[in-house]
C-alpha cells in the first residue's frame, strides 16, 4: 500500500513539475507600462565595472560554451556581486535614456541569475530552485527597483521584451543553462549592446546547440519553440536565422527542438 502512495505520490509530483515547466516555457510579453517611461536627455551612464570585474574572473570559454566558475567564486567577490546588485536597484531606470535602460535591464537580469545559483550551490540545474512545484526561480520575487517588487520573468517578459520588441534580447540574458545563449564576456553598456547583440546571436546561431543542420533535418534551440512569435512565427524563423547564417536560408526540412537544463559550469 506504501509503495503505491508513494508512486502516485511522485506521478502527481512530476505532473506538477510538467504543468509548470509548461508555464515556463511560453510566458508571453505583457508590458508593464510602468517602465516604459525614460529621459532622451539624460546621457548619464551607468557603472557596470564591478560586474565586468566578476566576469573577467569566472567566466571562461570552452568550446561552444561560455561556463561560469560556480565553485571558485571568492567570498568577497560574492560580496562583491551583491554591492553591485543593490546598487543597480537604488537607480530608478526610468530616469535615463532607453540605450542606457537596456543594458541596466540585461545586466541586472544576468547578475541577478548568477548570485541566485551562487546563494544554493552546488546545484545540478537552475530548474531544480524555486518551490517545491515550480519550475525554476523565474517567478521568485529577487529585487525591489522604483519601489517594484520584481521576478526576473518581470524583468525578461514584462520590461525587456514588449519595451524593446528585439527578438536579439534571447541571446542577451541567461539562464545559467548549457542550452542557453551563452552569458557575454562583456558587461553591457548602451555604448556597446548593438555589437554585443549580433555577436550573441551570430555565435548562438552558429553553435549547436543552436541551429545543428544536418540535410533535410534541422535541430534547433526550444527557444525558438518557445519564443516562436518573437522570431516573426514559424514560417519566418529561418529568415531571423539566416541574417547570422546565409547558408541556412530556406530551409524547409524537419525540425527537432532540444535543451540542455544542466549548470554552464567547468
Amino acid at each position: 500500500m506504501t509503495g503505491r502512495h508513494d508512486f502516485w505520490h511522485a506521478f502527481l509530483s512530476l505532473g506538477l513539475i510538467l504543468a509548470s515547466f509548461q508555464l515556463y516555457a511560453a510566458p508571453k510579453a505583457e508590458l508593464w507600462p510602468f517602465w516604459q517611461a525614460s529621459n532622451e536627455s539624460n546621457h548619464a551612464t551607468i557603472d557596470h565595472q564591478p560586474w565586468q570585474t566578476i566576469l573577467d574572473r569566472y567566466l571562461l570559454v570552452q568550446g561552444q560554451h561560455h561556463l561560469f566558475d560556480y565553485q571558485n567564486v571568492s567570498a568577497s567577490d560574492k560580496h562583491a556581486l551583491k554591492q553591485y546588485i543593490r546598487a543597480l536597484a537604488s537607480l530608478d531606470p526610468r530616469d535615463y535614456r532607453q540605450a542606457e535602460q537596456y543594458a541596466y535591464w540585461v545586466n541586472l537580469y544576468n547578475a541577478l541569475t548568477v548570485d541566485e545559483i551562487l546563494d544554493h550551490y552546488p546545484i545540478r540545474s537552475i530548474t531544480k530552485l524555486g518551490g517545491i512545484f515550480t519550475f525554476g526561480p523565474w517567478d521568485e520575487d529577487q529585487v525591489i527597483v522604483a519601489g517594484k517588487t520584481l521576478t526576473l520573468n518581470d524583468i525578461e517578459h514584462r520590461i525587456l521584451r514588449p519595451i524593446w520588441q528585439d527578438p536579439r534580447t534571447h541571446y542577451a540574458v541567461n539562464c545559467a543553462s548549457l542550452g542557453c545563449p551563452n552569458l557575454q564576456l562583456n558587461a553591457f553598456t548602451s555604448a556597446n549592446q548593438e555589437q554585443l547583440l549580433d555577436q550573441a546571436a551570430k555565435a548562438f546561431i552558429r553553435s549547436p546547440k543552436g541551429v545543428l543542420i544536418q540535410g533535410n533535418r534541422a535541430q534547433l534551440s526550444t527557444i525558438y519553440q518557445w519564443f516562436s512569435d518573437d522570431f516573426g512565427g514559424e514560417k519566418a524563423l529561418f529568415e531571423h536565422i539566416s541574417q547570422y547564417a546565409p547558408e541556412y536560408r530556406g530551409f524547409t526540412g524537419k525540425i527537432r527542438y532540444d535543451y540542455d537544463w544542466s549548470l554552464n559550469q567547468p
